[in-house]
Parts: structure tokens; sequence; C-alpha cells
């Protein structure tokens, strides 16, 4: 979705940069920039899945803290502290799980699991 801006969208311009800084800068630099280089690709590259991930992922999190009846994940943490999701341990297990490996999937995808709907 690019409304109101037209293409390229953001994460294509940080796409663009991203691969500018992995096939042109690392290849013709070495040590310190070439590290510093190296780190830029791996943050953009987050930012990227970000922009590109994380509005379906928050609309999913958002329904599934709901579906355990809270707002927000402090009320969440607080209640779990109180004993009283005692009874809905698998449910929170879930949660917490889908959570994480949503966070894997923008930070480094290597470390997520197979993507589950």
């Amino acid at each position: 979705m690019t409304a109101p801006h037209d293409s390229p969208t953001a994460a294509q311009l940080v796409e663009a940069v991203r691969e500018f800084l992995e096939a042109d800068v690392m290849r013709s630099t070495d040590g310190r920039v070439q590290f510093h280089a190296r780190v830029a690709v791996n943050v953009l590259g987050i930012v990227q899945r970000e922009l590109e991930q994380g509005p379906e992922q928050a609309r999913r999190h958002g329904e599934a803290l709901a579906a355990l009846g809270f707002s927000d994940e402090a009320a969440l943490a607080h209640a779990i502290r109180a004993g009283l999701l005692d009874d809905r341990v698998r449910d929170v297990a879930r949660f917490v799980r889908q959570t994480v490996e949503d966070k894997l999937r923008v930070a480094n995808p290597r470390y997520a699991g197979p993507a589950r709907s």
C-alpha cells in the first residue's frame, strides 16, 4: 500500500539502499567500513521486514491480546504475575510463542520457524 504516496514504497526504498550497501559498498571496502556497512545492511533488513510484516503482525497481536481479554501486554503481564491466567496456560503460551516468532521474523528470520497463520 503506497497511498497517499506513490511508488516506490518505503520498504522498496530501504531495500534499494540495503542492496547498494551489500553489493557495492561491502565488496569494495574492508575493515571498519565494511563492518559498518554489514551492520547497516542488517539494520535496513530489519526495517524493511518491519515495514512489510509489521501491520499484519500488529493486527494479529491485537486480536490475540483481545481474545485473552487484554488491551495491552502490560495488563497481560500483570495478570500472569497475579496468577489470574493459571487456568489458561496453553492460550497464554500460544500467544507468547506467536509474539516471539513474529519478532524473530523481523529481527532475524533465520532464527524463526516457518510462518504460521
